[in-house]
Parts: C-alpha cells; structure tokens; sequence
C-alpha cells in the first residue's frame, strides 16, 4: 500500500486539487455546531480536506502513509503535525480528540484492519466525540470488477483493493462502537470535468 501511494502522489501530485470534498464541508459545519476543537485526519494526503477545519478554528492533527504527500502538504503551508505511516500502525500517539474525519480510505482495507482502525479511532476518541467515515458503497460503478478477494471484496486494479459497503456491512463493522447514523452523499470530481460523481456512504458515530 506504501508504494502505490507514494508513486501515485509522486507521479500525479495534487491529483484531486486543492478543494475539499463536499463531505469534509459538511462535517466541518456538523463538528463546529457540535464545538469539536481538536480532530485527528488519519490518511490526511496533501492536506486537501485539513484547510476547511483549520480556516474555521479546528486544531488538526494528520496520518499519512506517503512522505511525498506530506512534503506536497508542506509546500501548500500546512503546518501542523502529520505522522509519517500507515494508519494500521496506529496510533502514533496517545492523545485523545473530539473528532476523527477519515475520507475515502477505510475500503482500501482488508478485514482485520479495517477492524483495527475502527478500533483505534474509537480508542483515541474522547467520550461523547464524533468519528465520521466516508466510504465508497455498492452502488459505486466499480463494485463487482476485477479479481474478487472476498465478499464485496475486490482487487480492481494491480495492487488496488476496495471493499464495498453496504447498510449491513456497516452495522456490522461499526455497530459497537455506540450511536451509529449513515447518510448518502455523492461526490463530485471537483479539478475532473466530465468524470462522473462518486456514491459515499458518511458514516457518524459518537462515543
């Protein structure tokens, strides 16, 4: 995973430009009416989805598994700590937040770790603190291609695995967690014109 990141942001840099995603607006809005102060990104890329919490007063803290995407982070002025390294090593300290915003990235992992990082996060949050995850969902045109893995488990590319969540997956792998709420939200490409928008899943849980 280390090295099709690391080639990937070294070969396309920005790839997804400097805009937030519509999801990391709307969570940025739900954690300031709910006075969240202090958030963990983990796979926090080149910073794209940190500006919108830091512009509006939100401490962030980041994870990343590519040094090139950090140097990048660090060009654009994003000076805050970032830990170099997979989010499967966490945690990379023992602070507790009042959020955790993680997009598009707990599919690309298998089983066991998609556990664990659930697990972590929940561990490194504070009692009554927010934990959102976007994910990719079935209804994603990708679902079912390539070299099935698992179930709903798929290798869609060389070295490109994503699991595809549904409403009952989701209750499985989050549902200990505590008060759990999914919503829709499709996600334009916003620096790819003509490339169509992708269906997320937010999934919200408080401690």
């Amino acid at each position: 995973m280390t090295e099709i990141w690391e080639s990937s942001f070294v070969q396309n840099q920005m790839m997804w430009g400097f805009e937030p995603a519509d999801a990391a607006i709307v969570t940025k809005d739900f954690f300031l009416a709910e006075h969240v102060k202090d958030i963990l990104i983990p796979g926090i890329g080149y910073g794209r989805n940190a500006k919108v919490f830091l512009d509006n007063g939100i401490h962030v803290t980041g994870i990343e598994i590519s040094q090139t995407a950090i140097d990048l982070a660090r060009r654009e002025g994003l000076d805050i700590d970032i830990y170099h390294g997979s989010v499967t090593e966490m945690p990379f300290d023992h602070k507790l937040y009042d959020g955790i915003f993680s997009y598009a990235l707990i599919h690309l992992l298998n089983k066991q770790e998609r556990a664990k990082f659930i697990q972590d996060c929940c561990n490194q949050l504070k009692p009554g603190g927010y934990m959102i995850f976007t994910t990719i969902s079935k209804d994603a045109p990708m679902f079912g291609k390539g070299k099935q893995l698992d179930k709903d488990y798929f290798e869609i590319m060389d070295g490109m695995k994503m699991f595809f969540y549904d409403a009952d997956s989701i209750q499985q792998e989050f549902g200990h967690v505590g008060r759990l709420e999914l919503s829709e939200i499709v996600e334009p490409h916003k620096n790819m014109e003509g490339k169509p928008p992708f269906p997320f899943i937010m999934i919200k849980c408080q401690k």
